[in-house]
């Protein structure tokens, strides 16, 4: 029978007080220059500039904020302004109420990132912007480039002393990828601490910006019901999915060099999976919870890579439908070769020895082109160890946990209840729980990583070591796959779930996948 949603409105409790004295003004709100590298392109206009505009309708940033923009494009500071404007309007959702102003001061450098002249620009920009404010010479250099721009930019800061203001801090967030494999990313770390030391660089992953992953912590770590079963005698497995509906748009270039590993599971989706299976760190704070990641990540078996398949599944979309409108396949958009073997769908299980989740698999998939737009995390248990009910109602169905992350933010337990009346009936129903119902507009994830940037909370930003060890956990699949190209690309509908491989991949384990 269906399942039934039992609506649960919350009572929101006030906090405990708090004894602390208030933070001064420049500690709660430092005046800092945020100097975005790559100013023009799509990431400033759809993300930062719709973060900052909320951060200083809020109140959460300093009035002496300043922006800097640099990039290849000619552009007067009274039309970077507009750009970002019309990006903060664009982009800001309807929920979260309209876009504040942008700070007053807002400038714009045109040149190449290899020339030495633009950093000397720079500098002068700068000693301009901080002279005429009181306080520190806070800067936090963004590098919205791509990657393979990243070592002249942090070379010529270095080299101009632009990393080390007389007064104040400088920070720098690096966007991902974070490298292309397991060396390049060690040679990233290098290049980033030969200029900037581990406490000023902040890699970045919006996914743990977002309102419901940092909700991950609260849910096991606040609440006593859950911690206690959240280990291999009552799981059974964890389900962990990205689906999208997009393609690949234009970003082609980058994308037929990474495929969806690189793209989505060195990252993304790997920090998912160690926020739901790391252990409790001795305090929310950057070192205790970034130390307790690497360890899920150590933890995690080696893949073999001659016996991928069984850990393994890829795909590619091919033509079909995606909201009512006719898509074309991976090969047919511009730009990607007409024989391209990229994988854009990945289901993979990982196994983590360690002593809570021994023998418990991980399955975590995504792709593009797919049915739905959701991320969740599915934590499933296992049945009574007795069928008591099994004569009246046959086989009942598992408890499952949803740590819903997109679109429809929230949490659901789904257990089983017995239907009103004179025969034993058993259904399962849903206590459900949207953010929604909490009051607060659910904001995108930048405002919060900005906002701890200029606070030098580094909780929600990856580790060196934390970059190569998730390089470590993906880099068999991806020598595996590049060694031995698929030959039935494309090998699932646009619109569908992904290839019938994937479906045979979990079959064969005795489980399916969830309904996204």
């Amino acid at each position: 029978m269906s399942a039934v949603v039992v609506p649960f409105e919350p009572r929101v409790e006030p906090a405990a007080s708090d004894d602390r004295e208030v933070r001064g003004e420049e500690e709660a709100r430092p005046p800092c220059t945020l100097v975005i590298f790559g100013a023009s392109g799509d990431l400033t206009r759809r993300l930062l500039a719709p973060a900052i505009a909320h951060l200083l309708r809020d109140g959460a940033v300093s009035p002496d904020f300043a922006i800097v923009g640099l990039a290849r494009s000619e552009m007067s500071d009274a039309e970077f302004r507009a750009y970002l404007e019309g990006g903060a309007r664009e982009f800001t959702p309807p929920t979260q109420g309209r876009p504040g102003e942008l700070p007053p001061t807002v400038r714009y450098l045109a040149g190449d990132f290899g020339d030495p002249g633009l950093y000397d620009r720079l500098k002068s920009t700068l000693d301009q912007i901080e002279g005429k404010r009181p306080g520190s010479r806070n800067r936090i250099f963004y590098m919205a480039t791509p990657p393979e721009a990243d070592p002249t930019i942090v070379k010529f800061l270095g080299d101009k002393g632009l990393a080390s203001p007389d007064q104040g801090w400088a920070r720098v967030v690096v966007e991902k990828p974070f490298g292309h494999d397991l060396q390049s990313g060690k040679d990233l770390n290098d290049e980033l601490r030969s200029v900037f030391k581990e406490r000023q660089i902040y890699r970045i992953d919006h996914y743990l910006g977002k309102e419901t992953v940092q909700n991950i912590f609260v849910l096991r770590f606040a609440n006593g019901v859950f911690e206690p079963l959240w280990n291999n005698r009552y799981v059974d497995h964890v389900q962990i999915a990205v689906s999208e509906t997009v393609g690949i748009g234009h970003r082609a270039g980058y994308y037929e060099g990474a495929g969806i590993v690189r793209d989505m599971f060195q990252n993304h989706l790997l920090q998912l999976l160690c926020l739901t299976a790391m252990e409790p760190p001795v305090a929310f704070e950057a070192d205790a919870v970034r130390a307790e990641k690497v360890k899920v990540l150590q933890s995690i078996r080696p893949i073999p890579e001659n016996a991928i398949d069984e850990w393994a599944v890829r795909g590619q979309y091919g033509p079909g439908v995606v909201g009512g409108k006719k898509v074309p396949g991976y090969r047919e958009e511009e730009k990607v070769d007409p024989a391209s073997g990229t994988p854009t769908y990945a289901a993979v299980k990982f196994a983590i020895d360690n002593w809570r989740w021994a023998g418990v698999p991980f399955y975590v998939r995504s792709g593009k082109r797919l049915a739905e737009r959701v991320s969740e995390i599915a934590i499933e248990f296992k049945r009574v160890p007795h069928p008591l009910f099994s004569k009246a109602v046959g086989t009942l169905n598992p408890n499952v946990l949803r740590v819903r992350i997109q679109p429809d933010e929230g949490v659901s337990l789904k257990f089983d209840a017995k239907i009103p009346g004179t025969v034993m009936q058993i259904q399962s129903v849903y206590m459900d729980f949207p953010y929604n119902k909490l009051g607060a507009p659910i904001q995108g994830g930048y405002e919060r990583l900005l906002l701890d940037v200029t606070h030098g909370d580094q909780t929600l930003f990856t580790r060196g070591d934390e970059v190569e060890q998730a390089w470590r956990v993906v880099s068999p699949i991806l020598r595996a796959w590049e060694g031995h190209p698929a030959t039935d690309f494309p090998n699932y509908a646009s619109g569908t779930w992904g290839p019938e491989s994937a479906d045979r991949f979990l079959e064969r384990e005795g489980r399916r996948w969830r309904t996204l």
